[in-house]
């Protein structure tokens, strides 16, 4: 009898080894396609399956599949999207060729766009943030107009707040669209800039799988103007009905886009009106919310999802209650990691269930004003939130860093210096100016 495998296209640098544990536990041989397998380290680790493919173009993916399919059992495919949403969409064409379980390839790539998206949570009565779609300064500052200042500027299709920022004035409005435009910002097809509305208020996020709410989550970001976010509290601590009114605009947001199969996760501001809708994201977010979710109500939300996609019953049972946090570590500027360090005394605080740092020292660092900017993250669990970001926040004290900022070092330092590409989880603490809107 062939071994059973779950495809992975890419892989993902905080949960692709979740995934692959996970897989192994449900008796799966996990097999990854990645156009560089290399950028996963876990893959090499681990000594794990990968293929080198471009998958980027679904008719070589349904070649390798097929070709895979001559020693596996394909159970199922599923795969993650870095900073490439398309690669979802990808995923769900796979699964509908291959005939395995799988969401609508069609609601999984209106979400991806974030015009789209917004058109058709719109048509629905779903309730969002002014907006207009932007090509140009012309049509961003006449967009901005229309609006009102302050105005969130954000390519129509990324993630991870990859070029997203708060423009209170024109001045910040005409530096971001500038910025966009010009060659720093990677664009993947021609330009197309999303102006909205500032929606004030608290952040949260819905963690959903098929038709169910599973929890809503509490964050806050750092400093504005940017949006790197500083903290997680799950469940969040709301009335019953704030509760139900974010509920059942998820549930909205899922009928709106098509969506229903899988996990998804629907972002929201609480603003004077309620709950408004950010983003719908058709997945499971990335860092720390698995370890989050597990730790506070029992629900293994990788491992149910890959249930899903090999066609088994899942479930979403509580298997008990507690309150857990993540606070994220930021740095403050950039230049030459020199150490960091206290993670093992942060780790012996009682109620600390995960400390982790993503970086070692001699590392460039160099913040993106996104989610690359994290290089650590504190995750705490306690009966309750007020306790739980006590804990947290006395783990977070024992842990500090150097760094030399680039202007200190010498010349043939500041060469040596040029900078990799980090990717990490989220954000924290070091956090020196707040941004204000007149």
């Amino acid at each position: 009898m062939a071994r059973r495998a779950l495809v992975l296209v890419e892989g993902h640098r905080s949960i692709g080894l979740l995934y692959v544990k996970a897989a192994q536990g449900l008796g799966l041989h996990p097999i990854t396609l990645s156009a560089d397998p290399a950028q996963y380290h876990y893959l090499a680790a681990e000594k794990l399956e990968a293929i080198r493919v471009d998958t980027d173009n679904l008719d070589t993916l349904i070649r390798e599949c097929s070709r895979l399919r001559a020693t596996y059992d394909i159970a199922g495919i599923t795969g993650f999207s870095g900073l490439d949403e398309s690669i979802y969409a990808t995923v769900a064409k796979l699964c509908r060729h291959f005939d395995l379980p799988g969401p609508n390839p069609a609601s999984i790539e209106r979400c991806g766009d974030k015009f789209v998206q917004r058109h058709f949570l719109a048509e629905a009565g779903v309730p969002m943030p002014a907006y207009r779609l932007a090509a140009d300064t012309t049509e961003v500052e006449s967009s901005a107009a229309e609006i009102g200042l302050p105005v969130i500027v954000k390519p129509a299709v990324g993630s991870g707040s990859n070029g997203v920022r708060l423009c209170c004035n024109v001045d910040e409005l005409a530096e971001h669209t500038t910025y966009l435009l010009g060659e720093k910002h990677i664009w993947r097809s021609a330009p197309r800039i999303l102006v909205e509305e500032f929606a004030r208020g608290r952040q949260y996020s819905a963690y959903t799988m098929g038709n169910e709410v599973i929890g809503i989550c509490a964050a806050n970001f750092g400093a504005l103007p940017h949006f790197v976010y500083h903290n997680f509290s799950f469940p969040a601590l709301l009335t019953e009905d704030e509760q139900e009114r974010i509920a059942d605009a998820s549930m909205s947001c899922l009928r709106a886009l098509g969506l229903g199969w899988g996990p998804a996760h629907i972002e929201f501001r609480w603003t004077k009106r309620g709950p408004v809708v950010i983003e719908v994201n058709p997945r499971i977010p990335g860092g720390t919310t698995p370890r989050l979710v597990q730790l506070a109500c029992g629900i293994d939300l990788i491992t149910e999802h890959i249930k899903l996609v090999i066609g088994e019953e899942w479930d979403l049972r509580r298997r008990h209650s507690c309150t857990a946090g993540a606070r994220f570590l930021v740095p403050d500027r950039d230049g030459i990691l020199d150490w960091i360090g206290g993670d093992d005394r942060a780790a012996a605080v009682p109620g600390v269930a995960e400390v982790k740092l993503y970086v070692e020292p001699k590392t460039p660092i160099v913040r993106n004003d996104d989610y690359r900017d994290i290089i650590g993250h504190v995750i705490a669990i306690s009966p309750s939130l007020a306790e739980t970001e006590a804990i947290a926040q006395r783990a977070v004290d024992l842990i500090s860093w150097s760094i030399t900022p680039f202007s200190d070092l010498g010349e043939q330092d500041q060469s040596a210096a040029r900078l990799p590409v980090r990717a990490g989880g989220a954000s924290e603490e070091v956090i020196v100016a707040v941004h204000q809107c007149n």
